[in-house]
């Protein structure tokens, strides 16, 4: 009760002084120190008036002091009781020149949208959700981001979804799309996320006809707006519903003959990433299998642009062959292609050794997801594609991925050490380990992982080894024992420095 009463009393001192701003920090000050349960009692009976008033100004220091008290209320008050007696407020605060007090406003009107009951006033008081639509328009991405999100909330809702796309604010909608060419793709962006929450959502945004306007300008003469809306266009694959909507309209095919006449396309370097992707996110969700027959030219172009001179495009090839090879159905895949992978995979070797630091780790990641097999699927089969896949990365597979993790580069390092992990419970992998000279011993050498993650890798990498049931038997029980006792000490192990210097003495 007592800190009630100190925080109305506060509150109360604030009318009575000329230059609040010392009031305000004692205030903002002691609520930090109330937990926002107890904040949660006492809340209701508040009388913010006076800080919203103060927000009327142009004093920096008292507009943050208002919205960091404000916002602490606010937090502790039920959505509808806000939807209910602040409405006018909120609106006040979209129309503030300071951003800070935009996005207070936005995320309480997010807030308020998440509660059905809430969101009925809401809607009840129309000048507010034209101005949340305005704040996509707004100069700062922050704004826009926290009008999206307060849009795609009250969406979540039937009388949401009404009000937006059947009501007069599906015009407010595209006069502020507009604006220009980023505001546009804002807009589609909200459009996207509502369509992806569910088949009916999806319905509104197709028959308001903003998708069909999105998939017109996968097409347009615009390059760069090209490969904005391939990203959009992708992330509408997201859903299930999304995906057959975008085969049903033929946007699939639409997109497969696009990367047909990336051929004879001069600026098609833009965007040819982005179709990539789309199709490489379509292989997760769906079937690689399947998008592989059905759309061949996928495949021929990431193994084309896997082995170009572009290090842009070699890098969206690497990318999209990790992810096609991270399931053995991928695999297989890559498999039937035949000659076509093993030649792949020697450039990729080639450059995993020369490449720049950063093209190299992404060899390397690609190389780690083309080379695992978990042990369930461990058929002869299997085995022996991913030993042959080894052999192809270079005449000297152990050797390269021992001299990229003695770099000293932390990333090559733990990227290498990945690999070996890849490798470390099939077989044939810890075959090439025991025959690699002097291997073991630069396993169980703790010294050369100087920091954390390197520590990491190494540990899953003695993991890898010692989980696999033939270890013992390829290894020899010496090592398997030293690496157990590896494995027991933890990856963070130090040796005690006077054993060590014994151990010299003897």
């Amino acid at each position: 009760f007592n800190m009630a009463a100190s925080i109305q009393q506060l509150l109360a001192d604030i009318w009575e002084v000329e230059d609040p701003v010392d009031e305000l920090k004692t205030l903002n000050t002691a609520l930090l120190t109330v937990p926002l349960n107890s904040l949660k009692e006492t809340a209701p009976g508040l009388r913010l008036g006076v800080i919203f008033s103060l927000l009327n100004t142009s004093d920096r220091e008292q507009i943050n002091l208002c919205v960091s008290i404000l916002d602490r209320i606010l937090q502790a008050l039920e959505p509808v009781y806000i939807a209910q007696n602040f409405r006018e407020e909120l609106q006040r605060g979209l129309l503030h020149p300071d951003d800070s007090v935009k996005i207070l406003a936005l995320s309480q009107a997010a807030r308020t949208a998440e509660n059905p009951d809430a969101v009925t006033d809401f809607l009840n008081s129309p000048e507010l959700l034209r101005l949340i639509i305005q704040c996509i328009g707004g100069e700062q991405l922050s704004v826009a981001k926290q009008a999206i999100k307060a849009i795609s909330r009250i969406a979540e809702t039937k009388a949401g979804l009404d009000a937006i796309f059947m009501g007069s604010y599906l015009q407010d909608l595209k006069n502020v799309m507009a604006t220009d060419d980023i505001v546009r793709y804002r807009v589609y962006e909200l459009i996207v996320e509502i369509s992806n929450a569910s088949p009916v959502s999806l319905g509104y945004c197709a028959n308001s006809g903003f998708i069909s306007q999105l998939i017109t300008e996968l097409t347009g003469d615009d390059i760069l707006i090209r490969a904005t809306c391939i990203e959009t266009v992708t992330a509408l694959a997201h859903s299930i519903h999304g995906r057959q909507y975008l085969a049903q309209q033929g946007v699939i095919d639409k997109i497969s003959n696009m990367m047909i006449g990336a051929e004879s396309d001069p600026f098609s370097s833009f965007y040819l990433p982005g179709l990539v992707k789309f199709f490489g996110n379509l292989a997760i969700v769906d079937s690689p299998q399947h998008i592989c027959e059905h759309y061949p030219v996928f495949l021929e172009k990431v193994f084309e642009m896997g082995e170009g001179q572009d290090p842009t495009l070699n890098g969206v090839a690497l990318d999209t062959l990790a992810i096609l090879a991270s399931s053995v159905e991928g695999k297989q895949v890559l498999q039937k292609t035949g000659q076509k992978f093993q030649n792949l995979l020697k450039k990729i070797g080639h450059l995993a050794k020369n490449a720049p630091t950063e093209l190299r780790v992404r060899c390397l990641d690609a190389i780690t997801s083309i080379l695992s097999l978990p042990t369930d699927q461990q058929t002869d089969d299997l085995l022996g594609m991913t030993e042959s896949w080894f052999s192809s990365l270079s005449s000297q597979p152990m050797e390269l991925f021992r001299s990229i993790s003695t770099q000293p580069f932390t990333e090559l390092h733990c990227s290498a050490l990945r690999v070996f992990a890849a490798i470390a419970d099939q077989p044939w992998g810890q075959k090439f380990m025991i025959n690699s000279p002097g291997f073991v011993e630069y396993i169980l050498d703790r010294s050369v992982d100087h920091d954390k993650e390197s520590k990491d890798a190494k540990y899953e990498l003695v993991k890898a080894l010692v989980n696999s049931n033939t270890i013992a038997d390829i290894f020899g029980n010496q090592h398997y024992l030293r690496l157990r006792a590896y494995l027991r000490e933890g990856p963070y192990y130090v040796r005690a420095t006077a054993s060590v210097a014994l151990e010299g003495a003897e």
